[in-house]
């Protein structure tokens, strides 16, 4: 499984990096505020791809467990594809996003009863989903803006669950789930590279 993600990701940099040549050279760079103030690092880049699409490539990555009996750990990858309403980086855009990762959270309450009991015990696994959104692009400056998206999607997980937080001990075998509902949410400062 994780080989054929790195396929992926590294086959979709490398047609980025292919048809960057082909238009005017409009690459972004951006921090999701959200997830950085929800302890998920991250950093997006966006590159122009026709007159009106764009290319959105986003990754998290938090490999640190906090100090207490809680866990957090994960990698999300998130590329999505959007259609600008008007002019590319400035206005309305829709987007089709894909996202996928690996975490390992415990002692921690998720909303969307995503993984039940998660506070109580540490669950370990994966997921992959698809969803829509909308977004809206403020230019501050020539090389500053500030965007907000929203998505929704359907997201399947499949996970085991441990008792604690630390130890290895499996309470239940392979757990598969389906979620529906919010699979992006955003508010991000981007940096133009022109």
């Amino acid at each position: 499984m994780s080989k054929n993600l790195y396929i992926l990701i590294i086959s979709g940099m490398l047609s980025i990096l292919s048809a960057s040549g082909a238009f005017a050279q409009r690459l972004a760079v951006k921090s999701n505020l959200l997830a950085d103030a929800l302890a998920s690092p991250n950093i997006e880049a966006e590159l122009l791809v026709s007159t009106r699409w764009t290319l959105d490539f986003a990754a998290h990555y938090q490999p640190f467990a906090p100090r207490d009996n809680r866990r957090w750990k994960h990698w999300i990858l998130q590329p999505e594809a959007r259609r600008w309403l008007c002019t590319p980086f400035a206005g309305h855009f829709l987007g089709v996003h894909a996202l996928g990762g690996r975490f390992n959270v415990g002692g921690v309450h998720l909303p969307f009863h995503i993984l039940k009991g998660a506070r109580e015990a540490r669950y370990e696994g994966w997921f992959l989903g698809a969803g829509i959104s909308y977004g809206y692009h403020w230019v501050l400056s020539p090389h500053w803006g500030m965007e907000a998206a929203l998505g929704v999607g359907a997201v399947f997980l499949r996970s085991d669950r441990y008792r604690c937080g630390h130890c290895g001990s499996k309470q239940r075998d392979v757990k598969n789930k389906g979620y529906y509902g919010p699979t992006k949410a955003a508010v991000s400062i981007v940096y133009m590279i022109k």
